[in-house]
């Protein structure tokens, strides 16, 4: 008796989604922070996934010539992690870099890196309460995910006529091409911001000439840098106290800028006064003093600092113009006034998408809208910076309105840091299966931003700003005391939320 043998029809193997309690997304001081975080608590089911091969983002991604902090260094640092090696009193980029490398080593968190992994799509799925994430690295999900994606990390480039066409060297600030040599060519910078006061004094003297395009002056303050004495470097290593003394001492004398920036606006004059001042001295010529004159209140955007900023400008080879630019061509730029000024390199120093990044487009939410969709609709907004309604179990570092302008961020990425890891010990502790920010808690709460926004230096100085959004509302910036904030973010508010415990048939609504 013989038996028919059949060809068996093999399925294709399916890799499975490689599941965690909590995802973070992105690894600079943010992410890194609260990996750091849960692995003090003992919480080791989490994972970080990070598009660049090492940690630091914007430190490790801006590496332009010039790139330092205008935060003071001991200011500019973890407060679990102070570093009392720092060289001078305004760190460079490859300091920073360094350290924060080496806190990432320190408290044994590389282990929970997905490094090179570029995540293109975080959907929610209802029916499992869990996260579904796409990336270049496989699939993932997670019981909660943290975007800690920051809000310098995707550049922005001009919309410009031509620029596509341009045929020399052409890179944005931010992803600098350090094989291109700059010497004795003709280079161009579109952008006066704070990357652009920085490259310009680091390239002047190298190129044969520089054309800085200047859409808006800045206001410049003086840069109290000075490189550490050994005495001090020794006092901050081995005398307990001094180094937190010197933090202290420095945030107090920040924290008194918020009275004229949010409250009192024209006690802004004096430091308006110091920028006069220095701008009388430092450009002889009176002709390229009123170009780089600001046209408005100081404080109304980003307050930068710098030495040589003003000296760089004034050289023989560097122009500044004000005339609005009609197009790039192969190998110039065109101004509105028809003038064509030839040209071998173009940096593209305009920042970054803040208030419209393009992350927000790969978050999908509860009812299927992207994030993105949620804030062209009302504006981007979220609940103390860390939370926003209908993205349930997900979780917010440098969200709306958590930035700055007058101190160290990383104060309020630890305040963050405190309230989102008191929400994932509140989960556990609870059994809770959903979390999700009310929609009535977030209006409210933005409401009162708003208003309190309406009367700072940022919103009547006169000014169009990067702080705001389509809306013309002020979605980046806190309006207030950062140790208020502190106290905010302090612990887990869960009466504001709407929850779900384990038991997906019983919902617990909090009390409207």
């Amino acid at each position: 008796m013989s038996r028919k043998v059949t060809d068996k029809v093999v399925e294709p193997r399916v890799a499975r989604a490689r599941h965690t309690k909590t995802i973070i997304v992105g690894s600079g001081f943010a992410g890194l922070g609260l990996a750091i975080r849960l692995r003090q608590e003992g919480r080791d089911d989490f994972l970080v996934l990070e598009r660049g091969s090492e940690v630091g983002g914007t430190w490790r991604d801006n590496t332009y010539p010039g790139a330092a902090c205008d935060v003071p260094s001991h200011l500019y640092s973890y407060s679990f992690a102070l570093n009392p090696d720092w060289t001078r009193s305004f760190s460079k980029q490859g300091e920073i870099q360094a350290y924060i490398k080496s806190v990432a080593e320190r408290h044994d968190v590389l282990g929970h890196h997905v490094f090179d992994c570029d995540v293109q799509s975080i959907r929610w799925n209802e029916a499992s309460a869990r996260w579904e994430i796409s990336s270049s690295q496989g699939e993932f999900t997670a019981d909660t995910v943290v975007s800690a994606v920051g809000a310098l990390c995707e550049p922005a480039l001009p919309d410009i006529k031509g620029i596509n066409d341009f045929e020399g060297e052409i890179f944005h600030s931010a992803r600098w091409n350090h094989d291109a040599d700059l010497t004795g060519k003709r280079v161009a910078v579109i952008g006066t911001g704070a990357s652009s006061i920085q490259i310009v004094p680091a390239i002047a003297s190298k190129v044969a000439t520089l054309d800085v395009y200047q859409r808006t002056a800045p206001w410049l303050l003086p840069r109290m840098d000075r490189p550490y004495l050994l005495p001090e470097r020794l006092a901050f290593k081995h005398i307990p106290g001094v180094q937190r003394l010197s933090r202290a001492a420095i945030y107090a004398a920040r924290e008194t800028q918020v009275v004229g920036l949010t409250r009192f606006p024209l006690l802004m004059k004096a430091f308006e006064a110091l920028s006069r001042a220095k701008l009388q001295i430092e450009i002889r010529d009176p002709e390229l003093r009123k170009k780089v004159t600001p046209n408005y209140r100081i404080g109304c955007k980003r307050m930068l600092i710098s030495n040589d900023y003003y000296p760089a400008l004034d050289r023989d080879n560097v122009d500044v113009i004000t005339d609005g630019i009609a197009e790039v061509k192969p190998g110039s730029i065109v101004t509105k006034d028809g003038t064509e000024r030839e040209i071998d390199a173009l940096i593209v120093a305009t920042g970054f998408h803040v208030t419209d990044s393009p992350t927000y487009n790969a978050m999908v939410g509860r009812d299927g809208r992207t994030l993105a969709e949620v804030f062209d609709d009302i504006g981007q907004q979220a609940y103390k910076g860390a939370a926003i309604a209908n993205f349930p179990n997900m979780f917010f570092l440098v969200g709306p309105n958590v930035g700055l302008g007058h101190t160290s961020m990383v104060y309020m990425i630890e305040s963050q840091i405190n309230y989102v890891s008191d929400a994932l010990a509140t989960i556990d502790e609870q059994g809770l299966r959903t979390v999700e920010i009310r929609e009535d808690v977030q209006r409210a709460y933005n409401a009162d931003l708003q208003e309190k926004l309406g009367k700072t230096v940022w919103n009547t100085g006169g000014c169009a700003s990067w702080y705001l959004d389509k809306h013309g509302n002020n979605t980046t910036l806190w309006p207030d005391f950062t140790f208020e904030f502190r106290r905010l973010t302090r612990h887990f508010d869960a009466d504001a939320y709407t929850t779900t415990t384990a038991d997906a048939d019983r919902e617990v609504v909090a009390a409207q």
